[in-house]
């Protein structure tokens, strides 16, 4: 749902998806040396570490071989697990922990059946205490805004399948308003990364597409939402899926809509979030089947261009020096143009290892990890997409919103791009909302660390302009 820059967030998780909707971005190693401590150290260690907003559950596990020591980190609460470390060693009772190239340090002292330190990040300081002692989930509240049964309409699991993915089945949630002859219908469509019917961001405990759903069907609308491929019930493999295998299983939805016989629905829409904006022009370009447009937080400029401003604003939130902002911008530019220019994935990873191979700032790893990331089919297809070539095919009407203080697609550059694109169409409203981010929710910053800490999981705002718009579209 969230687009983060792939590498960043690979360098968190062996897949090299981009997730959410979703995380704050750790990249730690540990450098230590071998001591009179080492044989106590052996074994999980548990801690959390505290940041403004929230605060994440953070492992590590320290092994020996015959090559000496090894250790992995876990971060549980982001779904991410087993990490490899360059070096393991201690020395006179310290552990230090130290990536420069991306500005991290930890710093601790080892006791009896603790480690005592402090994790900095780009100067920004927290505790960070380990322990043996295992430290469970916390226990989510439930946000206001997640419905209550018994719902006041019909509700349905569903499975359609998509001929055109080795007959995949996937499964969803049909909800349909009571008392409302041949209502419209939409399909909710999730943003990156693997996301189920409700795009349920767990880190964050909110569920956009359920609140959505309950919100339109109480208000006269039916609403399919389904779980991607290879997540919750849908059958398929996510890993390796593009932007364009995404969009058949759109088509798949419509055609599972158009041939129910026991309902009738007197238009169907695409709601498309983040990636899904993306995702719903391409299908409607091609089929005339969609009556009608909600594109939330959509690209509307080259996915290299949307990636390059999302990840020059994160690093603006995060306190980045404007120097270290420009050098990596610069290499990005170079790693975009390689991509955009190269006829095949074999080609971008050859021209990737001579690009990195004499860059001294990066360890041999670091290298391989993104090389990896960059040559990851969903990732080559998203920097090479342009969504203004589907959006000018599109003639059905388009409700794009965007809020001000999103920073994962940034609004007057992504909003622009999709004004210009739309011009011959006449029945677009472009809309940005003031003070709401990526996820539609009222914030300070836009930044991804309040996500936690806002309880409100879909401005109610948007919600009636969402509502407002295909009630008056579909007359």
């Amino acid at each position: 749902m969230v687009l983060i820059n792939a590498f960043i967030l690979s360098l968190i998780k062996k897949q090299t998806k981009i997730y959410y909707h979703r995380l704050l971005i750790l990249f730690v190693y540990f450098f230590v040396s071998t001591g009179i401590y080492a044989q106590k150290i052996i074994g999980k260690w548990y801690g959390k570490l505290k940041i403004p907003t929230t605060s994440l559950r953070i492992n590590f596990t320290i092994k020996k071989d015959s090559t000496g020591y090894k250790t992995t980190m876990d971060s549980p609460d982001q779904g991410a697990f087993d990490i490899p470390t360059d070096k393991t060693n201690i020395k006179d009772g310290k552990i230090a922990v130290f990536i420069n190239a991306m500005m991290l340090n930890y710093k601790g002292t080892i006791k009896k059946d603790s480690i005592i330190g402090v994790f900095t990040q780009n100067g920004q300081s927290f505790p960070l205490n380990l322990s043996k002692n295992k430290i469970e989930a916390s226990k989510q509240k439930r946000r206001p805004q997640d419905p209550v049964k018994p719902y006041p309409y019909y509700v349905e699991n569903i499975s359609f399948v998509n001929k055109q993915a080795n007959n995949i089945k996937l499964a969803g949630t049909l909800t349909v308003p009571e008392n409302v002859k041949n209502p419209p219908v939409v399909i909710l469509i999730s943003g990156s990364g693997p996301q189920n019917r409700n795009e349920e961001i767990t880190l964050f405990n909110h569920r956009p597409f359920l609140v959505l759903s309950d919100f339109l069907t109480r208000k006269g609308i039916a609403v399919l939402r389904y779980d991607d491929r290879g997540v919750g019930e849908s059958q398929g493999q996510f890993k390796g899926a593009t932007t364009a295998d995404f969009a058949t299983d759109v088509i798949a939805a419509i055609h599972y809509l158009k041939n129910r016989k026991d309902l009738h629905f007197s238009k169907i829409g695409l709601i498309g979030h983040s990636e899904g904006g993306l995702i719903a022009p391409i299908v409607a370009s091609q089929n005339k089947a969609v009556d009608f447009l909600v594109l939330l937080a959509a690209p509307g400029v080259a996915g290299a261009t949307v990636l390059t401003s999302q990840k020059e604003k994160l690093q603006e939130l995060s306190g980045i020096s404007n120097a270290i902002i420009e050098a990596d911008k610069k290499q990005t530019e170079k790693i975009y143009h390689i991509i955009n220019t190269a006829k095949n994935i074999e080609t971008i990873k050859i021209k990737l290892q001579k690009l990195l191979q004499n860059d001294t700032n990066l360890t041999d790893d670091i290298k391989k990890r993104m090389i990896a990331s960059y040559t990851d089919p969903w990732l080559v297809y998203f920097i090479k997409s342009d969504p203004k070539k589907y959006l000018k095919k599109v003639t059905c009407p388009i409700l794009a919103l965007n809020g001000s203080k999103d920073f994962q697609v940034i609004p007057d550059i992504n909003l622009n791009g999709i004004n210009e694109a739309t011009k011959e169409n006449k029945h677009v409203i472009i809309k940005e909302i003031k003070g709401v981010n990526h996820l539609f929710q009222p914030c300070i910053t836009g930044n991804i660390d309040e996500y936690a800490n806002i309880d409100v999981t879909f401005s109610p705002q948007v919600l009636q302009i969402i509502a407002d718009w295909i009630a008056k579209t579909s007359k």
